[in-house]
């Protein structure tokens, strides 16, 4: 991926469908903070780096079912 894709905003329901969950779980986890997605407000506008998208995915990646699962 190169940069300027990196850095490409999307939406709430964007972002959602790129991650594979629904537009709901981001609006809860911008609430509560928990699972921390990194987004950006542009005036009424909530927008998710794709970068951060990558970034929390890669962070969440486990090897068994049995590992704790640190975001929840």
């Amino acid at each position: 991926m190169n940069a300027s894709n990196a850095y490409e905003l999307l939406s709430t329901v964007q972002s959602a469908r790129y991650l594979g969950v629904s537009a709901s779980f981001l609006a809860k986890a911008r609430v509560y903070g928990k699972p921390a997605i990194p987004f950006t407000k542009i005036g009424a506008s909530v927008r998710y780096r794709k970068c951060d998208l990558d970034a929390f995915v890669a962070a969440n990646l486990r090897c068994s079912t049995s590992e704790s699962d640190i975001t929840a």
